[in-house]
C-alpha cells in the first residue's frame, strides 16, 4: 500500500499567476452574464447574449507613457463598451470567445508581475441615456 504524505511547502491553492485564483477575472460556464466591477467601484452586469465584439491591440499609451499598461481590450456589448488596459489579455480574449467570462475588475498594479494576466485599469461606457 503506497502511503501519500502532504508537501507543506505546496498549499491546496493554486499560485495567483493560476486563473482559478485571479483576482481580475474568472471564468465560468455557466455565466449568462459578464459582471464589470469599473475602476469607481460600480458593478454592471452585461448580458453574454449582448456581446458584440472584441478588439485586443498594443496600448497606444507605451508611446508616451513607458510605464503605461501594454494592452488595450476593447469589449462591446449592444449597451455598453468597456475598455481594459493591461498587460497578459489574450486569457479574457478566449474567456469571450467561449462567452465564459464571469467577472472582470482592475488589481493592484503590484501584482502585476505575480498574475499571467492582470488589468491596471477598467472603464465601462454605457450606450443608454437614461441610465
Amino acid at each position: 500500500m503506497k502511503s501519500s504524505q502532504l508537501n507543506h511547502n505546496d498549499g491546496p491553492t493554486a499560485s495567483v499567476s493560476s486563473p482559478r485564483d485571479n483576482p481580475c477575472f474568472d471564468i465560468d460556464s455557466n455565466a449568462a452574464a459578464l459582471n464589470v466591477l469599473a475602476d469607481d467601484g460600480t458593478s454592471y452586469l452585461l448580458p453574454h447574449a449582448q456581446f458584440l465584439f472584441a478588439e485586443r491591440d498594443s496600448n497606444p499609451a507605451l508611446e508616451k507613457e513607458p510605464d503605461a499598461p501594454p494592452e488595450k481590450m476593447r469589449i462591446g456589448f449592444a449597451q455598453a463598451e468597456v475598455v481594459v488596459l493591461g498587460s497578459g489579455l489574450k486569457a479574457l480574449e478566449r474567456a469571450l470567445q467561449k462567452l465564459e467570462m464571469k467577472f472582470v475588475k482592475a488589481a493592484d498594479r503590484r501584482l502585476a508581475t505575480t498574475l499571467n494576466t492582470h488589468v491596471a485599469a477598467l472603464t465601462i461606457t454605457l450606450a443608454m441615456e437614461n441610465v
